[in-house]
């Protein structure tokens, strides 16, 4: 896909363009107001696990600058503000004990974005499980559908008269897999033995979370978002095809089939479901899994090559790197192909059973060079021009995608990338704080005015 021009009118009046964060890699304030400690805090104490031995602790300071970067929302000319709710903000226990200096802080918040002609998404849960609940199996424990009614009840019941629009999980393939699998996040578990638990517990509390705010709140547009990347085989050869296969099922169907009442993929020759059939024939596709979704939210950045592994356990397939295959990719050395994201937006629609999609975040680490005052960050409006004009060819061609986020406002701690990899549209001086708007957040400012 060439370099399109494009802009937000082609989309029509009703489109929702929004900029989304989450609490633990923006708002910092870690011990500030009681609030208590999350996973991400004591992960990233773990030496070697962090790019740099950055800490969250303090990150871009959103908690104390949450108007002027709102400011910044608006100047730029988004409508959609999406962002988390910090469990251990509100519930530094997990359960127990509310902090009322927490709860005050995001209706704070809400109220500046509404003051503001902001629309507030909330996403509940953006990765960043109270400790106190991780000592006791975190996603893992049988215990975690009742602390995530809790946590997701408190939350409704404070803010559901001024929050419409909830998102249940980010990205759970993201932080299951990452995170009780491979041991790469926090909590830093690993192995099987942990991965299904945290997955099932993660499907159940996406269903259960999504009943609980339809009920509680008036009027409440209810989503949740899945991580998605196309999977291709780097070879027609059949191990390599089956190895895609293999890929496919975990990153893109473990968490929307159960949804839409499907139960957990089913994938012969691939032992590695076979436990998961288990949950389907013991919760006989029951609505404890389902949950019929307002929208549903797709988050894709890359896409990916896999070939035949045998040293790979489990999967039996690794990834064939983009810049080996000789193709365009980001500096975290993500793939980029705009044509694989179009596909992968018909994919979801072309479910059934799928009402609206809204792509939750988007966006592009490219290594920003602040020179004099200018981030000319050429490559990313680039990738937002490709990215974007896949969405409306999609869009076009009958899928009802009706909002677009931008992922990020400003550079923020990026997980165990640290503060090394900037996704913002604002450029963001950690030592000092000062926020320097990209040459990319003019031209999505010029985009969305329609110049």
């Amino acid at each position: 896909m060439t370099n399109p021009s494009i802009s937000a009118n082609a989309f029509g009046p009703k489109f929702q363009w929004g900029i989304a964060i989450a609490a633990p890699q923006n708002e910092g304030a870690y011990l500030t107001d009681g609030r208590g400690l999350s996973i991400w805090d004591v992960f990233s104490r773990r030496t070697g696990k962090i790019k740099g031995g950055a800490k969250p602790y303090e990150a871009c300071d959103f908690y104390h600058r949450y108007k002027d970067d709102l400011m910044l929302v608006k100047a730029l000319g988004f409508t959609v503000f999406r962002f988390s709710i910090s469990w251990s903000r509100i519930l530094p226990e997990g359960m127990g004990k509310v902090n009322r200096e927490g709860i005050a802080f995001y209706h704070r918040l809400i109220d500046e974005c509404l003051l503001l002609g902001l629309t507030p998404y909330v996403t509940l849960y953006h990765w960043d499980l109270p400790q106190e609940l991780q000592k006791q199996g975190g996603w893992t424990s049988h215990q975690m559908l009742k602390w995530f009614t809790r946590f997701t009840t408190l939350c409704c019941e404070e803010y559901g008269d001024k929050v419409k629009n909830w998102i249940i999980l980010n990205e759970p393939m993201g932080f299951t897999s990452l995170g009780y699998m491979l041991g790469m996040h926090a909590p830093g578990k690993t192995g099987i033995r942990n991965f299904f638990p945290a997955v099932h517990n993660a499907v159940l509390c996406q269903a259960e979370g999504g009943r609980i705010v339809k009920s509680a709140v008036t009027k409440a547009r209810v989503g949740t978002s899945f991580s998605c990347s196309e999977v291709v085989p780097y070879s027609q050869r059949e191990e390599d095809i089956l190895a895609a296969q293999r890929a496919d099922a975990l990153l893109n169907r473990l968490f929307i089939e159960p949804a839409l009442g499907r139960g957990y993929p089913q994938m012969e020759r691939f032992p590695l479901l076979d436990k998961l059939h288990l949950h389907n024939k013991a919760w006989k596709y029951t609505e404890r899994m389902q949950f019929n979704f307002d929208f549903i939210g797709i988050q894709n950045y890359f896409s990916l090559t896999v070939r035949n592994n045998a040293l790979i356990p489990y999967l039996h397939a690794s990834e064939v790197k983009a810049a080996s295959r000789k193709v365009p990719h980001t500096d975290m050395g993500w793939e980029i192909n705009p044509e694989s994201f179009y596909r992968m937006i018909k994919r979801f629609w072309l479910y059934g059973g799928v009402k609206e999609i809204m792509i939750t975040e988007g966006g592009a680490y490219f290594k920003d060079i602040l020179h004099n005052g200018v981030v000319n960050d050429a490559r990313r409006i680039d990738y937002f021009k490709q990215y974007l004009s896949a969405a409306l060819k999609a869009r076009k061609e009958g899928v009802n995608l009706t909002g677009y986020f931008a992922w990020t406002l400003t550079d923020n701690f990026e997980w165990s990338e640290g503060y090394k990899a900037r996704f913002g549209l604002v450029h963001v001086d950690f030592a000092t704080q000062l926020r320097t708007i990209k040459n990319s957040g003019y031209w999505f400012r010029d985009f969305l005015r329609g110049s």
